[in-house]
């Protein structure tokens, strides 16, 4: 009985030690969730948690809703932004839309690619809806009426509407971005509000600077 017991645990241990030659080196498991114990107050019993790797938060609809409005809030930013090379005067106006249409149009596919990866957060927070009904909502948006009025204009009165219609538009993303940075749990969205951030307030300074000139 010792022997074929002692022959049992040979195998495992055998067993074991493959498992972590031959699949150990490429794909590193990783460690499993343990429990420690936790010293609480003088005459109170201690707690205990558990320590290590949990599952990742699922995106919260705060974060849905972001990446849903702010693909149209793009779209609209990138319609303004193509007039400018048939219409604007200034040199330093037409750099600005190219930059703004470049940045925005990687941005709407990441964040496209972000919904269609993540369907269930998305249905539960809004539905299947990706953005239609929320323009309502989102900040800075220019009105028809404007957009109207920067397609029929040329030359410097161009420019000076595309600058400030843009820095509106660009204030009301960062007032978006308020609302949901740090309040979320999916890296990407909070990685992606950061860009929009940052981005779009370096921006809002070079336009003003270039209102001022």
């Amino acid at each position: 009985m010792r022997h074929r017991i002692v022959l049992v645990c040979a195998v495992v241990l055998l067993a074991a030690g493959a498992l972590a030659f031959f699949g150990g080196e490429d794909e590193p498991e990783a460690a499993p969730p343990r429990t420690v114990l936790v010293p609480d107050r003088p005459g109170e019993p201690n707690e205990t948690r558990v320590a290590g790797p949990r599952e990742a938060a699922p995106p919260t609809a705060a974060e849905v809703g972001f990446v849903q409005m702010m693909i149209p809030h793009h779209a609209q930013a990138l319609e303004m932004s193509a007039l400018a090379p048939s219409r604007a005067s200034d040199e330093r106006v037409k750099s600005l839309a190219s930059r703004i249409e470049t940045a925005q149009k990687i941005e709407i596919d990441v964040m496209r690619s972000w919904l269609e990866e993540n369907p269930e957060a998305v249905l539960k927070a809004h539905g299947r809806n990706h953005g239609a009904g929320h323009t309502a909502r989102m900040a800075g948006m220019a009105t028809p009426e404007q957009l109207e009025r920067l397609r029929g204009a040329r030359g410097a009165a161009f420019d000076e509407l595309f600058l400030k219609l843009m820095i509106t538009h660009h204030q009301g993303a960062i007032t978006m971005v308020d609302d949901v940075l740090d309040k979320g749990t999916d890296v990407t969205v909070q990685e992606m509000a950061r860009d929009v951030q940052s981005t779009q307030a370096a921006e809002i300074e070079r336009m003003r600077a270039l209102l001022e000139d």
